[in-house]
């Protein structure tokens, strides 16, 4: 499982660290790491070109330290300084000693660089890049590849924020843990490949935020044992469609189906559609409360304005998603006074409208907006987008890797509402069931989009989902 720390704790293992080390012993150590990635992109070091753009900061002191070992095994490095006054005298020196020079023509040494090291500003830096160093980015990404030191320069280590002009880095190098802003969107798509350097760190052992790997979900994966029946796999309520949106309910019955849900009963208008697509579906007519046994309910893709099952649905014992359609009609308190688990699973345009707030509020702060979302209504959240996040009330917050723009279609939110609504069944854990369901989700689209990315629809998400099992388990 990859983990991410916020600014504060890393802070306090470097001070806990460094009063152990000798002086200087963490920086060499990160230089290390950050010369040894920046060779590996180079693939040649020796006659190399390589420009280091330097701030005020330890990070351009990585940065100086690194490109002097560069030099040292014959690459020719400039520094580009952007605050001479207050550069890290530590490192311009030895940098100096390696034969490296300090940048009289920035914008020529740019020109003819094979890489570029980004050591503008570090985990402290707040806001945007100021105007100079925000033309030396631009420069920087129209003439080489830009590895980042530690993060992208103006973009918030802490929640993934960034407010004017950053760098777009090609990679990452980050020390000791990773910050979310490396693994948060809008900042994410801006560090590129991650690559972690080991600086000896002791970090507390619950993380500010999780990104599952294929081993974590093999592990979380529910599987069925040879004494299984439907009940014990898990049976699946799907309240969704309406006669103006009967898709929503074959997609979300798809979802649950290949989720691996035992059965699937299918409450609503659309029955004749959920049947002639899935015959092995169980439908009724309603209330939902009538349908017969259940172990999670997944309600409102498509439903319209039926306010009616929804509350019929949170009145009942067991796990509740409510997405789409669902989400207009709920209220804090009506949530908070559920004795067994909800997951809500909003778009942004959703958590905006639940919030108060405008959309882009949400969409660039989306790991705030998850966890008060979450806070609000004593529930567990799945906020969908470019990353999704699931947020409980307490512990850390999952980071979907798999996430593709390919899921930007319609009714992929509906396959995957069905797809966790079957691990709920299952039983796993509210928090678990929307981390693994996004996962599995995003796999699936990845394989349907193809080797040359070709577009996708919903049902082909869901008719990839058991390959993406199979990928997971391999």
């Amino acid at each position: 499982m990859r983990t991410a720390y916020s600014v504060s704790t890393v802070r306090a293992a470097e001070q806990e660290l460094m009063a152990r080390l000798p002086e200087g012993t963490l920086m060499q150590r990160a230089a290390a790491g950050l010369a040894a990635a920046c060779a590996e992109l180079l693939g040649r070091v020796y006659g190399s070109r390589v420009v280091l753009l330097v701030g005020s900061g330890d990070n351009g002191g990585d940065a100086l330290y690194a490109g002097a070992r560069l030099a040292r095994r014959g690459a020719g490095v400039a520094a580009v300084l952007l605050s001479p006054e207050r550069v890290h005298q530590g490192g311009l020196a030895a940098l100096r000693r390696a034969g490296g020079r300090v940048s009289a023509d920035a914008p020529r040494d740019l020109a003819w660089a094979d890489l570029v090291v980004d050591g503008i500003v570090g985990i402290g830096g707040r806001g945007g890049l100021r105007p100079e160093a925000a033309e030396l980015a631009r420069a920087a990404r129209e003439s080489a590849p830009v590895v980042a030191v530690d993060l992208p320069s103006g973009v918030d280590a802490h929640s993934g924020e960034v407010h004017g002009e950053a760098v777009r880095a090609d990679a990452t190098v980050t020390f000791g843990a990773y910050k979310p802003g490396l693994l948060i969107d809008p900042a994410r798509e801006r560090a590129g490949a991650l690559r972690l350097v080991d600086i000896g760190l002791t970090l507390p052992e619950e993380a500010d935020i999780e990104a599952l790997q294929h081993a974590d979900v093999a592990e979380l994966l529910p599987y069925p044992a040879p004494e299984s029946d439907k009940y014990r796999r898990g049976v699946v309520g799907v309240v969704a469609g309406s006669a103006r949106y009967p898709g929503a309910a074959v997609l979300a019955v798809a979802g649950a189906l290949r989720g691996g849900a035992g059965a699937v009963r299918y409450v609503g208008p659309a029955a004749d559609a959920v049947l002639a697509r899935f015959p092995e579906t169980l439908v009724h007519a309603g209330p939902p409360d009538k349908a017969g046994r259940v172990q999670s309910w997944v309600i409102g893709p498509g439903l319209g304005e039926e306010s009616d099952a929804l509350e019929d649905v949170l009145a009942s014992d067991v796990p509740v998603l409510v997405d789409a359609d669902g989400l207009r009609f709920l209220t804090p308190e009506r949530v908070r006074a559920r004795g067994a688990a909800t997951l809500l699973t909003p778009h942004a345009g959703e958590a905006a409208a639940l919030l108060g707030r405008g959309r882009e509020e949400v969409e660039a702060a989306r790991l705030d907006s998850v966890r008060e979302l979450a806070r609000r209504y004593a529930a567990t959240v799945l906020l969908k987008g470019s990353t999704t996040l699931v947020a409980a009330e307490s512990g850390p917050v999952r980071v979907n890797p798999t996430g593709t723009g390919w899921l930007a279609t319609a009714g992929s939110g509906d396959v995957l509402s069905g797809v966790t609504g079957s691990l709920l069944a299952a039983g796993l854990p509210a928090r678990e069931a929307g981390s693994v369901g996004a996962y599995l989700h995003g796999l699936a689209a990845r394989r349907a989009a193809g080797p040359d990315g070709a577009p996708i629809i919903a049902t082909e998400v869901a008719g990839h989902l058991p390959a993406a099992w199979r990928d997971v388990t391999a």
